[in-house]
């Protein structure tokens, strides 16, 4: 139909739990919230503009797992009822 934008070219989000860890969870002032995003890019830039320059910070450097495996691609979408943890870098050993 002329006009309209192509449903298929729009990013659907889905429900997913986000669980922050050390520095993270200290940026963000909780344990775990649930969200509505499409991708792990698109959940990244919802947490930062949702709880400003603090986790934005975090991160930019956090390691991420859904659903208990590692994930570093952005564009990787996200399984509905999918579990993301944010793990800021650790210092110790």
């Amino acid at each position: 139909m002329p006009g309209t934008v192509g449903l298929a070219s729009v990013a659907v989000g889905v429900t997913v739990t986000v669980r922050y860890f050390a520095g993270a969870r200290a940026a963000s002032g909780l344990s775990s919230e649930v969200v509505d995003a499409g991708t792990l890019g698109e959940l990244l830039e919802l947490l930062g503009r949702r709880h400003g320059e603090p986790l934005a910070r975090v991160l930019t450097s956090a390691s991420y797992l859904v659903n208990e495996v590692s994930c570093r691609d952005r564009a990787a979408a996200l399984p509905a009822g999918s579990t993301v943890d944010v793990l800021p870098p650790f210092a110790g050993g």
